[in-house]
Parts: C-alpha cells; sequence; structure tokens
C-alpha cells in the first residue's frame, strides 16, 4: 500500500492506495501517517486536490472515487454507498440511513457502528450522520466530535434546534 500526506487548511492530511483504488484517508491528528516512496499518480493527485479545496471550502462531491471497499463488509460498503446521497451543508440521522438501506430504525446502532470504522472520513460523509435526537454522536476521524462539528461548521451545515454546540 502507498500513502502521501499533504497540507490542508485543516492541518496535514493524508490518502492511501492500492492498485484496487483508494483505501484510506487521513485527517490531521492521525498518528497512522507515514509516506511512502512510491510515485504518486495522477490520480491521487487529483483527490489531494479536492480534499484541499473542500477544506478550504469549495464543497466536492466524493461519491466517484475508486474507492478499495475490499477492507470492509458488505454491510459496511451498503451503509459508505447510501452515505453519498447526503450532500454537503445536509444532515441525517442514523435511522434515516437505517430506512435509506430498507432496514428497521433498529439498524440504527449497526449503521452508527459501520459509519464508526468509515476508512475514508470527510470522503464518505460519516460526519453528516447525528443521533435521533439531533445530537451528535461519536466520529472516526482524530478529534471526534470536535472534528465532526467543525466540518458540519465549514459546510454550513443547519443542525437541529436541540442541538448545544459543544
Amino acid at each position: 500500500m502507498s500513502a502521501i500526506s499533504f497540507p490542508s487548511s485543516f492541518g496535514r492530511c493524508a490518502v492511501a492506495w492500492s492498485d484496487n483504488g483508494l483505501t484510506r484517508f487521513h485527517l490531521p491528528g492521525d498518528q497512522a501517517i507515514v509516506d511512502s516512496d512510491d510515485a504518486v499518480p495522477d490520480w491521487i493527485k487529483a483527490i489531494i486536490s479536492r480534499a484541499q479545496r473542500h477544506l478550504d471550502g469549495e464543497m466536492q462531491d466524493f461519491a466517484d472515487l475508486n474507492y478499495d471497499f475490499s477492507s470492509v463488509t458488505p454491510f459496511q460498503h451498503a451503509v459508505y454507498a447510501a452515505a453519498f446521497s447526503v450532500k454537503a451543508g445536509e444532515t441525517r440521522t442514523y435511522g434515516w440511513l437505517a430506512e435509506k438501506l430498507g432496514r428497521s430504525p433498529a439498524a440504527s446502532r449497526a449503521i452508527g457502528t459501520a459509519l464508526g470504522h468509515n476508512p475514508w472520513p470527510l470522503l464518505v460523509p460519516c460526519h453528516r450522520f447525528l443521533g435521533a435526537n439531533g445530537k451528535l454522536t461519536g466520529y472516526s476521524g482524530p478529534g471526534g466530535i470536535a472534528t465532526k462539528e467543525r466540518l458540519l461548521a465549514l459546510e454550513l451545515a443547519e443542525l437541529p434546534v436541540a442541538y448545544a454546540p459543544l
């Protein structure tokens, strides 16, 4: 697996890839960032540019990227694919995502767990999902809920009235 870190307005991020596609995305604060000596292909340079633009406030949709889903379960893959339908500036609940997947609200916890294991935070927009009460719950990226809140603020997402900022 190859990896490269890059600067962004949020701090140092990184991407990792294989011959099969994008394997990971790292937000600032992730200690797992280790640059490899491999040449950086143009398609990775394009992802870096898009991520930088997004973090600078020029919203991007990352659904079209070539993800390597070989390290995730079929359920996680389905959750991540459905998460792409929530665009920048929007939020939904885990229950909404369960319904979108044709599951009962009881699947919300499993969906939250799948999003919590998202290897592509920011790119697969797990930060756009809230608890049933409108509260921000855990976040898979470094910094946890504070990072989730920062990403939602960047995207100008409207949070429920019941939400009280950290």
